[in-house]
């Protein structure tokens, strides 16, 4: 009898509503979510902790201020935890919130990487196969001990409120607190705030979930005004074609996967990764600069007439890309994928995806580059006598599993890194599988320029490489890429470019080789394309084109020494 009565007060004091607290504003679901906000912060900030230590070395002058940057960025923590949770609602979305911290955090601090709205589209666009290659021990145990733990310790323990009225003057007292405790930490520090919010603003991004919740919200955002375009702007709707070419072009335009400028031997890297492309009459460009850090920045960068500084995922949506300005005119476009895909590029033209052996018959552990060349005969055999313009979008180096990105056979370097987990791995290590990737696209872009040769007589033929982005190895305790522009390093926008021409094309490699250390990018590649297949355009009057095709008045300029305003 005792032992019923006992249970029956228990459940009745459990279904009590919290209002035996003596302060308003710390009511029970006050109380833990900041609790939560503490656990978020103690758990899911290393980067962010990390990085304020590299701006502000620890040393007994910057100890105040960094004490007061951690109870300000604890504070904005629990104030924002405070406002987006409500009512019954509450410990779901609190766990959800530190499910996702905990996933953002690993990613920060394994890689370096922010959470903005480019990183998120990278994982909207992760397929199966990617993200099984980012899948590790740590991964998994992080996830559960640090995100599915606590998360169904918040949803089974969370208390029951005091009622609407209650709680909002709870919530509202607490708010007050919180915003007062903000301005106090900063009130003897403004102008080292006032430094540290103009100068340092990509360490205020690793801020978690603040960051990441505000950059979703920024995707969800940019996708919902893009699916509201009905109609595309033409972008060069002056083009015309000049000239009376005496064959059809046949150019196969390779977009490279995280290709470093500095890893091929083109270029001066020590190792030879480019021994077939040496035995080739081919032309490295060696200033080549990317127009993002990842793949779907820089593709649709690339292959629009807006350039990097005026790019915007969304604004570029509304314009025609060059690939719908040669099709406009005629050029048979064909767009094979052993990548994501196209990132929006190759929309309205024909596309083929090869990461599958559905198509691809080159497949072993994974669906090899040079499968993209198979069947391809066919596709130009049935479009005779029309210009044709072929895209291969490469797996290349793909990260950050690199000893994947290869056949066995193409293991020249080793011992090589096998881990997704690159800060585990030796330099040397990483440095081996990375460039053994690199000498598969050796391989692969000079089976490209033997498949060409062989269309020398009937086509006017040529190939372009240009990589999307570069890749961080641990410089800078960094890897992978899609880093900020704006602090991005060398490594994740310094990407290679090679150009071949057979003996019909046009122009000439003689003629681009003086300029083989100019400053490119690839801002450049719109008007290159259209040039390629004799397409004149003003859009392209202000605007800079690879092949350099109007050689006097160039010359003219280098001599005044005005060729670089003039082209940019």
């Amino acid at each position: 009898m005792n032992r019923a009565i006992y249970q029956v007060s228990a459940r009745a004091h459990r279904a009590l509503p919290d209002n035996t607290y003596k302060s308003p504003m710390f009511s029970t679901c006050n109380r833990k979510t900041l609790l939560v906000a503490l656990f978020i912060m103690a758990s899911a900030n290393i980067s962010l902790f990390k990085r304020l230590l590299e701006v502000y070395p620890l040393s007994l002058g910057n100890l105040p201020f960094l004490l007061s940057l951690t109870l300000f960025f604890t504070f904005s923590t629990a104030l924002f935890l405070l406002l987006v949770a409500h009512t019954r609602g509450a410990r779901w979305l609190l766990a959800l919130l530190v499910l996702l911290a905990s996933q953002a955090a690993y990613y920060m601090d394994t890689y370096g990487v922010v959470i903005d709205t480019v990183m998120i589209d990278n994982v909207f666009h992760t397929d199966a196969q990617e993200f099984a290659g980012l899948i590790s021990m740590s991964l998994v145990l992080r996830t559960l001990l640090l995100g599915v733990l606590p998360a169904w310790l918040i949803i089974r323990y969370w208390p029951r409120g005091q009622g609407f009225k209650a709680e909002l003057k709870s919530k509202l007292s607490l708010t007050l607190l919180l915003i007062a405790g903000m301005v106090l930490v900063v009130a003897p520090f403004t102008a080292h705030y006032a430094s540290f919010i103009r100068e340092h603003k990509i360490t205020r991004n690793y801020a978690n979930p603040i960051y990441p919740v505000y950059s979703l919200f920024g995707y969800a955002r940019e996708k919902l005004k893009s699916s509201a375009i009905t109609k595309l702007t033409a972008t060069a709707p002056d083009a015309v074609m000049i000239g009376t070419p005496s064959r059809h072009e046949l150019v196969i335009l390779v977009v490279g996967e995280t290709a470093r400028a500095d890893r091929f031997s083109l270029n001066g890297y020590p190792r030879e990764t480019n021994p077939e492309l040496a035995k080739r009459d081919v032309l490295s460009l060696r200033n080549v600069s990317s127009c993002g850090t990842s793949t779907g920045e820089s593709v649709p960068c690339m292959f629009s007439a807006l350039g990097r500084k005026e790019f915007d995922r969304e604004k570029a949506l509304h314009y025609e890309n060059a690939l719908d300005v040669l099709f406009e005119h005629g050029v048979q476009i064909l767009w094979r994928d052993n990548n994501s895909d196209s990132k929006g590029v190759a929309t309205r033209m024909k596309y083929e995806n090869f990461k599958s052996p559905t198509l691809n018959k080159v497949c072993d552990t994974e669906c090899r580059d040079i499968g993209m060349l198979g069947g391809l005969d066919h596709y130009i055999n049935s479009h005779k006598n029309q210009d044709i313009l072929i895209v291969l979008h490469q797996m290349g180096n793909h990260g950050p599993e690199y000893y994947r990105r290869y056949p066995p056979e193409f293991e020249r370097y080793k011992p090589v890194c096998k881990s997704n987990e690159l800060n585990q791995c030796t330099q040397q290590e990483l440095d081996n599988a990375y460039d053994n990737a690199i000498l598969y696209t050796d391989y692969f872009l000079a089976h490209v320029v033997d498949f060409l040769k062989q269309y020398n007589e009937s086509h006017a033929t040529a190939m372009l490489y240009v990589s999307d982005h570069g890749e961080s190895l641990g410089e800078h305790g960094i890897y992978l890429h899609a880093a900020p522009y704006m602090i991005a390093p060398k490594e994740q926008t310094h990407v290679p470019a090679i150009v071949w021409m057979g003996q019909h094309f046009d122009y000439k490699l003689s003629d681009l080789k003086p300029y083989q250390d100019y400053p490119f990018s690839h801002d450049d590649l719109f008007c290159t394309l259209l040039v390629s297949y004799e397409l004149n355009s003003k859009t392209c009057d202000s605007k800079h084109d690879v092949l350099m095709h109007n050689a006097d008045v160039i010359s003219m300029l280098n001599q005044q020494g005005k060729l670089h305003t003039a082209l940019q």
